[in-house]
């Protein structure tokens, strides 16, 4: 059984950094392309990032690009979000899940969701002071 577990959310004030982690059982991390997801009270869920499966290529969202950072540890099964510098607008339930149709991340954006699967519970970030 695959599963997704999605942990390291929090209450954070504006500036300041937190680290999600993205934690895969019953599949080879290595053979899928992992993305980062969230979604906002009311609003659609966005892509936020994406790493490929095998050499690493890292795609983000313009809203994050700078202040996030994408990473995984295959021999832990497990992928991270590094945020730096949150915002307010950075609040929302964070989710993982694993890209079903390509091994090569070049993009990410809520339009591809589709193309994931395995999504996990999510991780509530908020930012707030």
């Amino acid at each position: 059984q695959v599963q997704f577990v999605e942990s390291g959310g929090g209450l954070v004030q504006p500036g300041g950094s937190v680290r999600l982690s993205c934690a895969a059982s019953g599949l080879t991390l290595n053979d899928y392309a992992i993305g980062w997801f969230r979604q906002a009270p009311g609003k659609e869920r966005e892509g936020v990032s994406c790493i490929s499966s095998a050499d690493g290529t890292t795609s983000y969202a313009d809203s994050v690009k700078g202040r996030f950072t994408i990473s995984k540890d295959a021999a832990k099964q497990t992928v991270y979000l590094q945020m730096n510098n949150l915002k307010p607008e950075d609040t929302a339930v964070y989710y993982c899940a694993a890209n079903l149709m390509r091994r090569l991340c070049t993009a990410v954006s809520g339009a591809l969701q589709y193309e994931y699967d395995y999504w996990g519970q999510g991780t509530q970030v908020s930012v707030s002071s």
